[in-house]
């Protein structure tokens, strides 16, 4: 295979001008993903509710920009996503909330908090609500 020909590089649609830009490692930016996180938590307005813990499913999309270079190979050097998991499940776990949209805006604000996160994508889902639907949830996206 031609260098210029990697499985891997854009390829334009016929007739469509190639991008302009494409980032480069050395451009710091990337998406970090967690989906579908599973937590048990104190969630919701309801009596039951509050009396009884119940799961809901999270899902976040970060926009991380840093001085990741693409070849050090080191933990330290790019946001790690095991740390993300352990602080939102922290977080969700730490007391009852009434509302998800105010769980969602709690967890964008601590993934912000990270001056590498620029956007962040928090996607709450409470499957076990109501028996017609496999889940419901809110979506919220927030940035710096």
């Amino acid at each position: 295979m031609k260098p210029s020909m990697s499985p891997f590089a854009p390829q334009a649609a016929p007739g469509l001008a190639q991008p302009a830009h494409v980032p480069s490692a050395r451009s710091g930016r990337r998406k970090v993903f967690v989906r579908d996180l599973e937590v048990v938590a104190s969630v919701g307005v309801y009596e039951h509710e509050k009396r009884y813990e119940q799961r809901i499913v999270l899902s976040l999309e970060l926009d991380v920009e840093d001085a990741y270079d693409g070849r050090s190979d080191r933990l330290e050097h790019v946001l790690d996503y095991g740390a993300v998991v352990e602080a939102v499940t922290r977080l969700v776990q730490k007391e009852h909330v009434n509302l998800i949209e105010t769980l969602a805006e709690r967890i964008a604000g601590q993934c912000l908090s990270d001056q590498r996160v620029k956007r962040v994508r928090v996607r709450i889902e409470k499957p076990d609500v109501l028996p017609a639907v496999r889940s419901v949830g809110i979506e919220i996206e927030r940035g710096i």
